[in-house]
């Protein structure tokens, strides 16, 4: 996919502001014609899935396709990540969050973190926008300086439009803290797994659709016992760093179909 012109590194400010804020945005990665090969990417592979499979409930993506794995190892967005990181980190998840026009799902206010079993606590999402993103067409809104506060209570909730049965009240949330994640179509933004963030309904007659990229230091190690299926691919650095299981780079085009796959289960459809 063709890189945006105005392709660059983060700067000294951007770096701060990470650590002080949780989250950077309007990161350019794909030029105009880029992310019409991006769009059609996102079509091709939403399609292969059955009909009664929604392509918010498969994960693993980068396990699976080898165009989805291309993607999460584009080199540029590697480096945004590596200015965060450091040289050794690795992928370890990649998920499309898409709602099409007037869609009623929500996302709850939630910190990754909580559901993750990984320590330390220190991975990175790039969410990459497949197309324009901003408060009508539900972009992603967050909490700034949330993931320096502290482990919030989350509680379940299972009202039919939520897609986490979880979330933090709006008592424990600092209103005059909340962003919405605006960007344009092949920018991304960057956030910690610790900051409150979650989206609202889609009221507008655009779709809105961003791809998740999940990244973490070398040193992170998953508990197994709790993630079986956890295994990562290396992003930066070498396999000598990791502590985890790694899987292999996808050879062909297999499609998930839940949330949470065996890379082995892939194998047979390359």
């Amino acid at each position: 996919m063709e890189i945006s012109k105005n392709i660059r590194r983060l700067n000294k400010s951007e770096i701060f502001q990470y650590d002080r804020d949780g989250f950077i945005k309007n990161l350019p990665v794909f030029s105009e014609r880029g992310v019409e090969e991006l769009q059609i990417f996102f079509n091709e592979l939403k399609n292969r899935l059955p009909s009664n499979i929604d392509i918010n409930k498969t994960n693993m993506w980068h396990k699976a396709s080898k165009k989805f794995y291309d993607v999460a190892h584009t080199p540029e967005i590697l480096d945004y990540v590596e200015d965060l990181l450091g040289p050794n980190f690795y992928l370890w998840g990649g998920q499309f969050f898409y709602k099409p026009a007037l869609s009623k799902s929500i996302v709850p206010w939630h910190q990754d973190s909580q559901y993750w079993p990984l320590k330390p606590s220190k991975s990175v999402t790039v969410w990459l926008a497949i197309f324009d993103t901003d408060k009508d067409n539900s972009a992603m809104k967050i909490v700034s300086g949330s993931h320096k506060s502290k482990k919030y209570l989350h509680t379940e909730n299972n009202n039919r439009d939520y897609i986490l049965n979880q979330e933090v009240d709006d008592e424990q949330i600092n209103k005059d803290k909340i962003i919405y994640m605006s960007l344009k179509a092949g920018e991304i933004s960057l956030h910690s797994d610790a900051l409150l963030h979650g989206s609202d309904a889609n009221t507008s007659d655009r779709p809105r659709c961003g791809i998740t990229f999940r990244y973490s230091p070398s040193h992170v190690k998953a508990d197994l016992n709790e993630w079986p299926f956890f295994s990562i691919q290396i992003a930066k650095g070498s396999k000598k760093h990791t502590l985890n299981p790694v899987a292999p780079i996808p050879r062909g085009e297999a499609t998930p179909i839940r949330g949470f796959q065996f890379h082995q289960e892939f194998e047979s459809q390359w």
